[in-house]
């Protein structure tokens, strides 16, 4: 029983000191006909043999397009096959893989590609309403005239090489299928020389943060960060090589490359692809024709699954686990889940992508009521401490902030020591920004974020915790809750919400539901109805933005945030 809010996950399996590409090969001679990759989109199906063909061929190619290890390659692009054979193939290389959101526009890709001072750029032509040939023409004008592979530009003086995914010829451009090719006899012997030069220490993936202020920061994370999460978050799945893992999420994000792709190399299983971008008919047509046993997503994810109008019509009953993280799970969500999706060991992870990313998992065998109410004990080989606004540990089931510490954490923000001294204390704790609790036996629960919280009349007051109420309501689907200034109280609660298709309420409904059910300062006092809320690409609620338009609906100042 804890007597303070730390704890350190103790587990029989020693940490992994291998790369990516050792772990891919390793799978790969173990398990060379289990099939590996299904994209359903592109109808692609490869056994681990046939992938590694496909990562070999592309990794040699890498090095004769002139990458070496160390160097950045970004890859700008929405889910498909190319997307894993990249990430593997620039594992084997040593290649150090910057993930680009597929929403980003022109002045963001200009950064990503600035900060981390890539080499090379894998991209899509297009994608949704974003045409990134355009984009990058404007960008890199120089590339009209340029050979392909010798691209210097003024705005990006780091860049040589841009292959385009698609098969379209483009002027100053590799073609993607054309990379393997380029490959002899002499870089198919410097890729093998490589797995033994390369360290697990090595950095090999850059993945940028969405902050809500200033520009974002590029989370810089090592074999041994990735390998080691992949692997835990499996085996607290308890993920095998016979299960069949649905990964809707974008690969760009570290929940579908760590926990989705690397979790099911990690231990021999397939992925499936569902389709470019997030579709809940292609993921419930992809469960039933491919028997998965296993489905990655956010809380917004499950529930437009949950809600479409042909869930009932599908069979979906090959399922068992998976992970919902990215936010947090409203309990009756989770009901939903075990209930209607045969997730009866469906699990919550919890982390950041600074800690690769995750650190909080519940099991497969923890009671449901831990499944609802907590993200679960710490994974193996890690540290979590609570601490007060002094740094101090403080008791069980007190509220603090989070710090992690362990093989987990990221040596730092790329080519940035003054935000990586600021986030990682000399100690190697890093903060996380979330209030949570740790009861006596370990259990975590995440009550908030310290931006989040909200301040009325000197009352500190943690959303989460009203719109778990609300969630109760049968007419409620989805619900927000945030603070907007007020001259008397500091600030006001508020509530945006979503109805059941079909369902009728009104503001007074509402505050008369929580009337005698919650204290009375937390009851909102202003209540919206929405048919949805404004959100990222990997489906993160975005609370900041519901302020501001709220509190330019009011007519008042921006709220303060913690």
């Amino acid at each position: 029983m804890l007597t303070a809010s730390y704890v350190h996950g103790v587990g029989m399996t020693p940490l992994m000191g291998a790369t990516v590409g050792a772990l891919f090969d390793r799978t790969a001679e173990h398990w060379p006909d289990n099939t590996a990759l299904v994209v359903r989109h592109q109808n692609v199906r490869w056994t681990y043999r046939e992938l590694k063909r496909e990562v070999d061929a592309l990794a040699a190619g890498l090095l004769a397009a002139g990458l070496a290890p160390g160097d950045r390659l970004g890859i700008w692009s929405p889910n498909n096959a190319e997307w894993i054979v990249t990430q593997f193939a620039t594992a084997k290389a040593g290649v150090v893989l910057v993930n680009i959101n597929p929403a980003y526009r022109l002045p963001e890709v200009r950064y990503a590609l600035q900060k981390t001072g890539c080499k090379a750029l894998v991209t899509a032509a297009a994608f949704k309403t974003s045409n990134y040939i355009e984009m990058l023409r404007e960008l890199a004008p120089e590339i009209a005239d340029c050979a392909p592979g010798q691209l210097k530009a003024a705005q990006l003086p780091d860049l040589r090489v841009v292959a385009c995914l698609g098969g379209g010829r483009e002027a100053g451009m590799l073609d993607f299928s054309d990379l393997p090719g380029r490959a002899g006899a002499d870089e198919r012997r410097r890729l093998d020389a490589l797995a033994e030069e390369l360290q697990f220490d090595d950095p090999i993936n850059i993945q940028f943060t969405s902050g809500t202020t200033g520009a974002p920061k590029a989370a810089t994370l090592t074999h041994h960060n990735i390998v080691n999460n992949a692997f835990f978050v499996g085996e607290t799945m308890e993920l095998n090589e016979r299960d069949r893992l649905c990964i809707p999420v974008p690969m760009y994000h570290c929940f579908g490359m760590v926990l989705g792709t690397l979790a099911c190399v990690a231990h021999g299983a397939t992925m499936v692809l569902t389709s470019e971008g997030f579709d809940p008919l292609a993921v419930l047509e992809s469960v039933e024709a491919e028997r998965c046993t296993a489905l990655h997503g956010v809380p917004t994810m499950f529930i437009a699954e949950l809600d479409h109008p042909d869930f009932n019509t599908f069979d979906l009953s090959s399922l068992r686990t998976g992970v919902i993280a990215g936010a947090p799970c409203p309990i009756e969500l989770m009901k939903r889940l075990i209930a209607e999706m045969h997730l009866a060991e469906i699990t919550i992870a919890y982390g950041m992508t600074e800690t690769g990313p995750v650190s909080f998992e519940t099991s497969v065998h923890d009671p449901v009521e831990r499944r609802v109410t907590t993200v679960g004990r710490v994974l193996p080989h890690t540290e979590v401490k609570i601490v007060d606004e002094k740094g101090r540990v403080v008791p069980p089931n007190t509220p603090g902030e989070l710090l992690t510490r362990g093989y987990c954490v990221m040596p730092g923000y790329w080519n940035d020591p003054e935000r990586t001294a600021k986030a990682i204390d000399t100690a190697g704790w890093i903060r996380s920004g979330d209030i949570a609790t740790l009861d006596e036996e370990g259990y975590c629960n995440i009550v908030g974020r310290l931006k989040d919280m909200v301040i009325r009349g000197g009352e500190n007051i943690f959303p989460r915790e009203i719109e778990e109420f609300l969630y109760t309501h049968p007419a409620v689907e989805e619900v927000q809750v945030f603070g907007v200034p007020d001259p008397k109280y500091g600030e006001e609660i508020c509530a945006w919400i979503k109805l059941h298709e079909g369902k009728r309420l009104s503001a007074g409904d509402v505050r008369a539901f929580c009337q005698g059910h919650i204290a009375h300062f937390k009851i909102p006092r202003y209540v919206k109805f929405v048919e949805a809320f404004p959100m990222t690409v990997t489906g993160k609620v975005q609370k900041y933005v519901m302020r501001e338009r709220m509190a330019e609906e009011l007519g008042v100042a921006e709220a303060k945030t913690a």
